[in-house]
């Protein structure tokens, strides 16, 4: 049965009461900044948004000067972002809620934990989320920081309404952030650098990353002991980031960047590190004349400089006391490399001290003491040790092959590697790994490319990290576009040249990414030659046989479609998976989901309890990125949700390999989805790559160009040049269907596939429709067609069709339009739906509440648009587009 966010109890007035108060004040706040003349429109537009006659809406739209244009845009861009907070703050109230009254929800630990069929499943067990730096998140971090306070403030209404709380305080506090929110620049005027990127994502630990997920480890220790599952896990959740270290096709990633990222994070833990225990020893006042205390808590106190003499009892503060003056040194050490005698070599030294702490308290009668902030801080050093996040590092494999080349060539053993064939390449790469133990770049470096000089210097940066922080600061280094086995081991001869792989042991794990629907095709042939290698099964063994890969949804979709994609992915994993029974090994996936549909979005929960049987090995990880941060994560109470969501369904999944039998073994099952996939595929490249007019249709009705434009992150939008379909980045192209509203890479010869099946035999509706009950993998794929497909709008849709510049180019949207209307039939007709969303009232409510203001900016950027293309928008006013494509982004939320 298909899994719903967890609804809400509280009464909906209390939410439209609060959406309305936000509302009074922006309207308040813009009609300050604006004549009375304007303003008047805007409230004659919001009606007409609200009764939704969008016809004469857009008429007037169409009569607005360029500064109108911009007021309007500001107060319907920032309607939806007041409503995201309303809404995030009665999510929060449904989360505590609902923990605290002991209600169940999809997703809810304490459920899963109770259907365990097998403890030892959750023995290594490790859910990772990944942060990435795809921002479609094209908010400052201002505005970011001007969200949390507006929520906080929001937070407090139910006290305001029972009189806890001084009403006018509050409501002028409210107004002053909503004014401060209307009159700072939305998003960025200058391009976001990495450094930028770092910064912003760093904020969510202290938002939420840290408490969210010390708070979920205290429930799982307690329903481990519940249970009575004697299990030294205590970290099954752990935090991934690419920003410092990706530089796939962003030239502004370098060893300088992924030093930065790796040492801001040990600035901000060893910083939360600190005043925690400032905080503790504000609050241990214990007496030793009162409370008793361990012998190595006596030796740790008596170690410590806090000679006072009204601490002489006070061993508990004594102890806290060393254990910071050690915990600075060696913060000073990490960060400046300033020499200490008494400093941590790693956090699990640090750990130990705290422990003895604990213990001390436990032998003394003291569990209460524990609770709270000191188990917080015990929770966090297992997390997250002195760092936040394992970074990746990522690059294309092409890169690597030319470096790789150079470096054959300098130390005169081939010539013209790229010449060989991929025999040939692997006899010659496997020589070097196995046999010399030299590196090749022995000697005279000014004869380097800076290309190969960048390379070698970021791999050296991740050696003195892992040396330094510990060696899970950076664990997998990921190959874009992997075709073959050479692509791994280039990257191994790269590693071997700063002692990161030798024939023997591998500091890291090397994990190929299949993209395309042709790589996902092939990487059980590559992989299964790679494993058998004799050196690859000792690097393996090195990584406690554990081998990951990394499987792309946004090229794969942008290649073949959603269902093409879909069952793809499916099939590569069931294969893959098969490859660690035959090597007696664990094939872990990282799974390389985007924000919307398009690019493997949609509920994370559903995402995973859909996965086929067998293929969740203890660990996965999976990315999030862009506005899906901020949606998930954005407070402590919605980021406790969704990651205690994440981690029960990897449980749940893991637990049903014991119990069930996939429907997919049956074999009519594979032929059906076989059939349809082809359709669907073939249905797809028609349009995409077949029709001659289709090219001009997405550069001309879609705001490609000037997304482009938008600066979202620090990478270019496109591998190639812009008017390149076939280079251009997933993110891009799933954007900008998103904000024509057409999401298009989330449905797109779904209909046709399942329509041509239907037509062929009666029987195959039930067919469908019993695959759509029982199968879980099948469940999720329509489900999240029927979510992309309520938040599209093929009447807007028409609007930017008519930007086209010649009528054939304008038929194409016909022919989308076609297959739209076929769609949304068949999905109604295979779920027995009357509507869309019929069995997700959360959704249908927020759109609600939504749905008519990014409609509203959506008209305001084609008639922006228009005026841009015949020259009648001056440059000074383009920064208005990028406004309405920022406000379309917050409405949907996940648009990237």
């Amino acid at each position: 049965m298909q899994s719903k966010r967890l609804e809400s109890n509280v009464n909906e007035n209390i939410v439209h009461e609060e959406i309305e108060i936000l509302t009074q004040i922006l309207l308040k706040a813009t009609e300050k900044m604006t004549s009375k003349e304007t303003f008047n429109k805007i409230i004659e537009l919001k009606r007409l948004a609200d009764s939704k006659e969008y016809d004469q809406l857009n008429k007037i739209i169409k009569s607005l000067n360029q500064e109108e244009m911009e007021i309007v845009a500001n107060f319907f861009s920032t309607l939806p972002l007041l409503i995201n907070i309303s809404e995030d703050v009665d999510l929060a109230y449904e989360v505590n809620y609902k923990n605290n009254s002991g209600e169940t929800y999809v997703g809810k630990l304490s459920d899963s934990m109770s259907k365990l069929k097998d403890a030892n499943i959750l023995e290594n067990i490790n859910v990772v989320p990944v942060l990435t730096a795809h921002p479609t998140q094209v908010q400052r971090k201002t505005i970011l920081d001007l969200t949390e306070k507006l929520h906080n403030l929001l937070r407090k209404h139910r006290d305001v309404k029972n009189g806890l709380i001084n009403k006018n305080k509050w409501y002028n506090d409210l107004q002053k952030h909503i004014e401060i929110l209307l009159q700072s620049d939305i998003i960025r005027e200058k391009k976001l650098k990495v450094v930028n990127e770092i910064t912003n994502v760093l904020e969510y630990y202290n938002l939420s990353f840290i408490k969210a997920i010390s708070k979920l480890m205290t429930e799982y220790k307690n329903l481990l002991k519940e249970h009575n599952i004697p299990l030294e896990n205590e970290a099954p959740i752990t935090m991934g980031m690419w920003i410092g270290g990706d530089r796939d096709g962003n030239p502004y990633v370098t060893a300088e960047t992924l030093k930065l990222s790796a040492m801001k994070q040990c600035d901000l833990i060893t910083n939360y590190y600190l005043n925690k225990l400032d905080n503790l020893y504000r609050t241990f006042s214990m007496s030793s004349q009162l409370i008793g205390e361990s012998e190595a808590l006596r030796e740790l106190a008596n170690k410590s400089l806090d000679l006072s003499e009204y601490r002489e009892k006070e061993f508990y503060r004594k102890a806290i006391f060393y254990v910071r003056c050690k915990l600075e040194n060696t913060r000073e050490y990490l960060l400046n490399d300033t020499i200490h005698d008494d400093i941590y070599l790693s956090a699990e030294d640090f750990e130990k001290d705290l422990k003895i702490m604990e213990k001390s308290l436990l032998e003394n009668k003291g569990e209460i003491l524990i609770t709270g902030e000191f188990e917080e801080l015990l929770n966090v050093v297992k997390i997250f040790g002195f760092y936040l996040a394992s970074i990746d590092m990522r690059q294309d494999s092409s890169v690597h092959e030319a470096c790789v080349a150079e470096l054959l060539k300098c130390a005169n053993i081939e010539q013209n590697y790229n010449s060989l064939s991929e025999e040939e390449k692997c006899k010659l790469l496997l020589r070097q790994l196995n046999e010399d133990p030299r590196p090749l770049s022995i000697g005279d470096d000014s004869r380097q490319s800076e290309e190969l000089k960048k390379e070698l210097e970021i791999f050296r940066t991740a050696r003195y990290l892992k040396d330094k922080l510990g060696n899970n600061i950076i664990r997998q280094n990921i190959i874009s576009h992997t075709t073959s086995i050479s692509d791994l081991l280039e990257l191994a001869i790269m590693l071997k040249e700063v002692g990161l792989v030798g024939k023997d042991f591998a500091r890291l794990q090397l994990v190929p990414l299949f993209e395309t629907i042709e790589d996902l095709e092939n990487s059980y042939e590559i992989m299964d030659n790679y494993l058998n290698l004799d050196i690859v099964k000792k690097w393996v063994s090195d990584n406690k046989n554990y081998q990951e890969i990394m499987l792309g949804y946004s090229d794969s979709n942008k290649d073949g479609g959603y269902l093409s994609s879909g069952w793809s992915l499916y099939k590569a994993q069931q294969e893959l998976s098969s490859l660690g029974e035959k090597y007696g090994i664990k094939i872990t996936f990282f799974h390389g989901r985007g924000g919307t549909v398009g690019r493997g979005g949609g509920p994370s929960y559903d995402a995973i309890i859909s996965q086929p049987l067998g293929s969740v090995q203890d660990r996965i990880r999976l990315t999030e990125q862009g506005e899906i941060i901020a949606a998930k994560y954005g407070n402590s109470d919605a980021a406790y949700y969704n990651l205690e969501a994440l981690f029960s369904a990897v449980i749940q999944r893991m637990n049903a390999d014991k119990v069930n039998t996939d429907i997919r073994d049956i074999p009519e099952i594979q032929v059906i989805m076989d059939e349809v996939v082809a359709d669907s595929y073939e249905a797809y490249r028609k349009l995409v790559f077949e029709n001659p007019n289709f090219y001009n249709y997405f550069f001309e009705a879609t705001p490609i160009k000037e997304i482009s434009s938008l600066n979202i992150g620090s990478r270019p939008a496109s591998r190639k040049k812009i008017t390149d379909i076939g280079g251009l980045r997933a993110i891009p192209w799933v954007f900008s269907w998103s904000q024509s509203r057409i999401m298009l890479p989330g449905w797109y010869g779904v209909g046709t596939a399942f329509s041509n099946f239907i037509n062929k035999d009666k029987e195959n509706i039930d067919k469908l429709r019993s695959m759509y009950k029982n199968w879980p993998f099948f469940t999720s794929l329509l489900s999240n067609v029927d979510m992309v497909m309520s938040k599209s709008d093929m009447g807007i849709a028409k609007e930017y069709a008519n930007l086209c510049k010649d009528q054939k180019t304008k038929q194409v949207y016909d022919e989308i339009l076609k297959e739209w209307q076929l769609t949304k039939e068949v999905v109604l007709k295979i779920s027995e739906h009357k509507e869309f969303l019929e069995d997700n009232t959360y959704l249908t409510k927020s759109l609600d509440n939504r749905l008519q203001y990014f409609n509203t900016l959506n008209y305001l950027q084609i008639e922006l648009i228009k005026r841009a293309r015949e020259g009648k928008l001056p440059e000074s006013q383009v920064n208005t587009i990028h406004i309405t494509i920022n406000g379309i982004a917050t409405g949907l939320r996940n648009s990237g």
